[in-house]
Formats: structure tokens, C-alpha cells, sequence
């Protein structure tokens, strides 16, 4: 039974510090999530954020810059759109320059970033040959190689302290980034190790996240002590706490200790923001819960990989982190279409990786190609976009990292032993999959969505300016999670969940009445299921990984063998035994239990516009909500297909985005290339559901007037850049 509230007006009334939803039974994990250090954010200010990116800014690692540092190849990198740079370690003296690149960077007035300020071999842990003999210990359940420990704390504060002193005296500094790729194991590897030689930090965690109920754990573990337990499992039985909560614990005690370096740094350079680069995917391993990760940094470089970009802009506190990607120039083509389409989504740069950029001294001629794009998007819309606010329809998809976590438990089985081989997650997970298919279905409808974490809904609730609520395979979820996402149904919200959502608890536990949420949703689930009643009836997942570890189409991953029961409506049931689509009201609200996986929609849209019609089974709900989109691209004969739109607030205006939304190529190393790209020039109308006041095209600076429809030629790998006065009508 979950505990009973008071009204927080008469705790107000006692003279206590009010907490949303107080209650007089405490909750120790609620308590937890809204007192610990592991939630509290290091200071960052949208002022001294927004000062150091004031404008997009393209920043080349120059690990192939033959050009040298020179005021002809400045003229250069400023005439290109190059407006930006970088600095290793101590690597400002360059050569080709009398007085080094630091004073090469001032005079063409670059704004830099420091890369590897907290040095190397610390936080990432394999760029030397001196680490390999330990990769073997990844998988044990020892100590992390080079233990997190007050010591490396005090040996990086002096690396920090010398490399923030080289720079410091340049105005054109940007950013402090603490190591590349950074992991508590090796990127997200598959990793057993505990983060720390601190044999009593786990014990207090677990008193700190349990209470007075806090397990005795007597020896750490692996996934090899879960595994075989999987098929015979049944929800009711299922306890996978004892290795989840290491995973969270190491998350933790990481990132923790990357605010703590933070903090440091600010303290030598309050004005420059730091973070890290070479971001990797949501992920049960490494350091990758970015409901933790966001509230600890102030600028961030992260990989298009596993919906990361979308969740660092959901979680980024008024758009002011500084979030970069990486850049490898493939085509001049599909640098313009990156350029474009990551500004759209609030990007404030890119980190360009300088390989073959040059034939000797003299650049390659796709640089002319591409600099039109560079220096309009550093001069015109980067400006325009600096502190303007992420709009969307009402949507909330949720961030569960728990589930993350046993879902890759799940998903490891098929492997047996190879398990330690695993890579490459993003593209074999249930998680990631489904996450990104819900994101596919959303944007080919013309709807925007933040992601919401599960520790911004425990500390404040679900907001108001959400109409639904998403939960993608959100297969654990707290008994606060599970209060705060009914109070947001019963006050009038809609909440849609695919399959089996809060069977589990936050740690991993199985719950032996049900699911959490089963009232809500009018359905019970049987605390006696096992692997044999969901999807194929042999894993506790859709897919066998193991046999579609190689995979090349998202049709043979989802075929290949691949027994799942397939609804009439082309989507794959979850619990097999059980009817599809249950609605049920709750309160003011409307709960939707889809009982459907949505992964066969990364297919359908490949296949083009007529297959992905087929989304409308998980759409239907949200528009029965009131969830509409307001504006719309349309082209000839659905020619438009893939296209998105976003929009933004700034000031008085507002700004919108219409782009592709292809695939993308990308790996734990970076990238973000686009998978079918198309250039052909569409015709195409831009149609807002009501007229929109004072329009103007931002790239052209023409004035479009007042009106609802108005045409572009649109050339598919750039955008269409429109602003208006007020709100959108809907």
C-alpha cells in the first residue's frame, strides 16, 4: 500500500519547508531523489552561459591541420565560417606561429574550447596501450583500473588548475571540457567493476537510497549471477536490485565527482562553463543516466546516438547549456543538411574532426561548397537562436533510467556467455528502439515532445503544460513515480504506455501485486508471468539480439527469428495472453495501455509515407487529447515524407524549423551523418492551422505578411527558416 499524503498547505501552515506532495509516511527513495547530491545541479547560470556561446560556433580539432596557424590561414578558417577552435593540454604554441596558437586564436577572434583539461588516462581510461591488459577486468566484479578516489580528485585539480591558467587570459575562451569519451568503464562497454576503492561509499549509498530497509550486500557482482535466473523468472520472483543498484551507484559516485571537478574549475574561471565531450548513449554503463549527467555539467559535446540530443535539449535548463555534436565531413552535402538540422534542435556548434581536409597546404574545394552554410549559420540564425526556448505540443515522453537498465538485462540473455561482447547498444536495444521509434511516429506527424526524467517528476510533478504523457518500455517505475503520473492522469492529463509499464520497481525488484500503474489503466497483470507469456515467448524482449546482432535493415532485426505474435494493426503484442489498445478513465483523464511494441515503425518509415500511415495505432490517442499539430509541410504526392518541424520561443517571436529527418549514421566514436540523404529542390507550402501575424523568411530577410499558407523552394538538405509575431494559432 503506498503511503498516504497531508495537503502541503497545512505542513506550510506548521512552518516546514514544503516538499510537492509531503506525506506523512516517508518515502526513502523519494526522499532520496529530492535531498541527495546525486540530483543537486552545479551552478549554471543561462548569463554566463549564453555569453560563452553567444552565437553557433563551428570549433575544428585539428588532428590533421597542415595549414599551419598563420594570419593567411586564419583569413582562411574566419572567410570559411571556421569561427571557432580548440586547444590540447598545453598545445598552444603551433606551428608556423611566432607567438603560438593561443595568440593566433585572439587575433582572428575564435572562440575555443579546451579539450582534455582535466588531462588524460582518468576519465578515459583506454587511449593508452599501458590500459589494454586490463579490458579482461571490465566484466569482473572488481575495482574501476585507476579507482575514483579523493586522490584522483587532487592529482586532476592540478592539471585543471594549470591548463584553465594557460587560457585563461584569452576573451575568446568557450568552454572546458574534462576528458573526451569519458566512462566509469570503457564508453558502454558492458562493465561489472565497481567505480571505487571506497569500500564504505556503497553502504552509505544503499542507507541513503533505502532507508532503514537497506540490503546488506556482502560482495559485488555480475551480470553472470542474474542471467541464468531469466527464463525460469516469473515478474512476481524477479529481483535483478542486487545488480541494478551497483549500476546506479557507480552513476552516481561518477557523476557526482564529475560536478565536484565542475565546481573546481569554476572556481579558478567562474565566467567559463565545463562539461565534457564525446557524449555517449543513454546507457546501464559508463556514467550515461542524463537525468544525473545534465545536472552536472555546463557544457556538453555529445554523439546523435540512442535519442541523446533530444534527451541533453529536454534536460537542459532554458536551452542555456552549450550543447555541441561532432562533425565527420562525409559529403559537402550532408555537412550542410548536419548543419542545419542539429541548429534546428538547439545546437550551439559543432567539434569538426580535421581528417583529409587538406591536399598538403591547401584546402580540398568542398570547403567553398559548404562555407555559405557555415557563415550563415554562425552570422544570421545562430545569433537569432541564442537564448530562445524549445516549444512543443504537449507531449512528454519519459525518461526511465531504471528501465534502461533492466531492459538490457533482458536483452543480453540471448548472447549466453558472449555477453561481454556486446557493443554497440544503441543499435540493439528494446530501450533505444522503442524510444526511437516513439520520436519517429511524433515527429512524421508534425508534433513535438520534451523528454521528462524520472527525477524532475518526483521533485516537481508532471507540469501542467503537458496534455500526454508517454511511457516508452517503462518496465520499472517507483511507487512516487507511480503517484505523481496518476495525479497527472486523474487531473485531467492522458498517459499511453506500450507495454508492461511498472512491473518492476526502481531497483529492478519485480513487483508480486501487478504492475504499479494496473489500476490506472483498468488491466492486471499476472505477477506469475514469465518469459514463455511475452512477445516471442522465449526472451523477456521483442527481439533475439544474439541472431540479429549484425543486422543491416530494421526489417530482418524485427524478422529474422522472430516468433512475436503481429497484431492486424502491424506492431508486435507484448504480453501475448492479453487483449491490445485498453482504455480506461481515470479521474479526468484517459490512461491507454497499447499492450504493443512500437519498434516495427522504424520499418514502415523507411518503407515511405503509405507504411507509416500505420503509426496512427499509437497516434489515435493523443490526438483524442487534443494533441494537434499547427503547422505542416506538404509537398506533391506525400514527397514530403520525413520531413520536421521545430520551433522555438525568442522574445515576442517565434522561430520555425522545417528540415529532414532522415536516419543517421553514427557510432560510439562519433558522427551523425545522414542515411538517405536527399538534395532535389520540392516545391512545397509551409500551412499554419490558424494565420500567423508579421512573417518573415530569416534566411532571405523577406517579409512573408500576414496569412496561413505560404511556398518555398525547398531544397531538401537545408532548411526553411521562418519567423511570426506571437503565438501559433491552433
Amino acid at each position: 500500500m503506498r503511503a498516504r499524503y497531508f495537503p502541503a498547505i497545512v505542513l506550510a501552515a506548521a512552518g516546514l519547508c514544503f516538499v510537492p506532495w509531503a506525506h506523512a509516511a516517508v518515502d526513502p527513495y523519494e526522499q532520496y531523489v529530492q535531498t541527495s547530491k546525486d540530483f543537486r545541479p552545479v551552478r549554471q547560470d543561462p548569463a554566463v552561459l549564453l555569453t560563452a556561446f553567444p552565437s553557433w560556433t563551428y570549433m575544428p580539432w585539428t588532428y590533421q591541420w597542415t595549414i599551419g596557424y598563420t594570419p593567411a590561414s586564419g583569413g582562411w578558417s574566419v572567410e570559411h565560417g571556421y569561427n571557432g577552435a580548440f586547444v590540447d593540454w598545453d598545445g598552444i604554441a603551433a606551428e608556423g606561429s611566432k607567438t603560438g596558437r593561443l595568440d593566433w586564436i585572439n587575433q582572428n577572434q575564435l572562440r575555443f574550447y579546451v579539450d582534455h583539461t582535466a588531462a588524460k588516462h582518468y576519465l578515459h581510461l583506454w587511449d593508452g596501450n599501458d590500459m589494454r591488459p586490463h579490458v579482461n577486468e571490465l566484466h569482473s566484479g572488481g575495482v574501476r583500473s585507476e579507482p575514483v578516489n579523493a586522490a584522483m580528485a587532487e592529482t586532476l585539480h592540478g592539471f585543471i588548475k594549470h591548463h584553465i591558467e594557460t587560457v585563461k587570459s584569452s576573451p575568446y575562451r568557450a568552454a572546458y571540457a574534462l576528458d573526451d569519451e569519458i566512462s566509469w568503464g570503457h564508453f558502454v562497454h558492458p562493465t561489472m567493476w565497481c567505480v571505487t576503492d571506497d569500500k564504505a561509499a556503497y553502504s552509505a549509498w544503499l542507507t541513503e537510497i533505502y532507508g532503514a530497509a537497506a540490503p546488506e550486500r556482502s560482495h559485488w557482482i555480475t551480470y553472470n549471477d542474474i542471467q541464468p535466473r531469466l527464463r525460469t523468472w516469473t515478474v512476481g520472483e524477479s529481483d535483478a536490485s542486487p545488480l541494478m543498484d551497483q549500476w546506479t551507484f557507480n552513476d552516481s559516485y561518477w557523476n557526482n565527482f564529475l560536478g565536484d571537478l565542475v565546481e573546481y574549475a569554476n572556481g579558478i574561471d567562474p565566467a567559463t562553463p565545463c562539461g565534457f565531450v564525446g557524449g555517449q548513449c543513454p546507457s546501464p554503463f559508463g556514467g550515461y543516466d542524463y537525468a544525473k549527467v545534465m545536472r552536472k555539467v555546463q557544457f556538453i559535446e555529445a554523439y546523435n546516438i540512442g535519442s541523446s540530443q533530444a534527451i541533453i535539449r529536454s534536460f537542459n535548463p532554458q536551452n542555456a547549456i552549450p550543447a555541441v555534436t561532432s562533425h565527420f565531413h562525409r559529403s559537402a552535402d550532408d555537412d550542410i543538411w548536419q548543419t542545419w538540422y542539429y541548429l534546428a534542435h538547439g545546437n550551439r556548434g559543432m567539434i569538426g574532426w580535421v581528417e583529409g581536409w587538406f591536399d598538403g597546404k591547401t584546402p580540398k574545394p568542398w570547403h567553398d561548397q559548404v562555407a555559405p552554410t557555415y557563415l550563415e549559420a554562425g552570422k544570421k540564425i545562430g545569433p537569432l537562436m541564442s537564448g530562445a526556448q524549445w516549444m512543443h505540443d504537449g507531449v512528454a515522453i519519459y525518461y526511465s533510467h531504471p528501465s534502461i537498465q533492466l531492459g538490457w538485462i533482458f536483452d543480453a540473455e540471448a548472447h549466453g556467455k558472449t555477453w561481454t561482447n556486446r557493443n554497440g547498444d544503441d543499435r540493439l536495444g528494446a530501450s533505444h528502439h522503442v524510444r526511437h521509434a516513439w520520436e519517429n511516429m511524433l515527429r512524421d506527424e508534425g508534433l513535438q515532445y520534451n523528454f521528462l526524467s524520472y527525477a524532475d517528476v518526483i521533485q516537481k510533478g508532471i507540469p501542467a503544460e503537458y496534455k500526454v504523457l508517454v511511457l516508452p518500455a517503462c518496465l520499472c517505475l517507483s511507487d512516487v513515480e507511480a503517484r505523481r503520473i496518476e495525479e497527472f492522469c486523474k487531473a485531467g492529463g492522458t498517459v499511453i504506455a506500450d507495454y508492461l509499464p511498472g512491473l518492476w520497481d526502481q531497483h529492478g525488484k519485480g513487483r508480486s501485486a501487478g504492475g504499479v500503474l494496473d489500476e490506472m489503466f483498468g488491466v492486471k497483470h499476472d505477477p506469475k508471468m514469465s518469459a514463455a507469456d511475452v512477445f516471442g515467448g522465449k526472451l523477456w524482449c521483442e527481439v533475439n539480439q544474439d541472431a540479429n546482432f549484425s543486422w543491416k535493415t530494421y526489417e530482418q532485426f524485427l524478422t529474422r527469428e522472430n516468433t512475436c505474435i503481429e497484431d492486424p494493426a502491424g506492431f508486435n503484442k507484448a504480453v501475448r495472453n492479453t487483449p491490445i489498445s485498453s482504455t480506461n478513465h481515470y479521474g479526468k483523464g484517459t490512461a491507454v495501455l497499447m499492450n504493443l511494441s512500437p519498434q516495427w515503425y522504424n520499418a514502415y518509415r523507411v518503407a515511405g509515407a503509405e507504411e507509416a500511415k500505420k503509426r496512427a495505432v499509437f497516434l489515435n490517442p493523443l490526438h483524442a487529447a487534443g494533441v494537434q499539430r499547427w503547422a505542416s509541410i506538404v509537398g506533391k504526392n506525400g514527397s514530403e515524407h520525413g520531413v520536421e518541424i521545430t520551433y522555438w520561443k525568442q522574445g515576442t517571436r517565434r522561430i520555425l524549423f522545417a528540415c529532414l529527418n532522415p536516419e543517421i549514421a553514427v557510432s560510439s566514436t562519433g558522427g551523425g551523418n545522414a542515411v538517405g540523404l536527399k538534395t532535389e529542390v520540392l516545391p512545397v507550402t509551409l500551412t499554419f492551422a490558424k494565420d500567423v501575424k508579421d512573417a518573415r523568411d530569416e534566411r532571405t530577410g523577406k517579409d512573408l505578411g500576414a496569412g496561413r499558407e505560404f511556398k518555398f523552394d525547398w531544397k531538401m538538405n537545408e532548411a526553411i527558416v521562418v519567423s511570426f509575431a506571437g503565438e501559433p494559432g491552433k
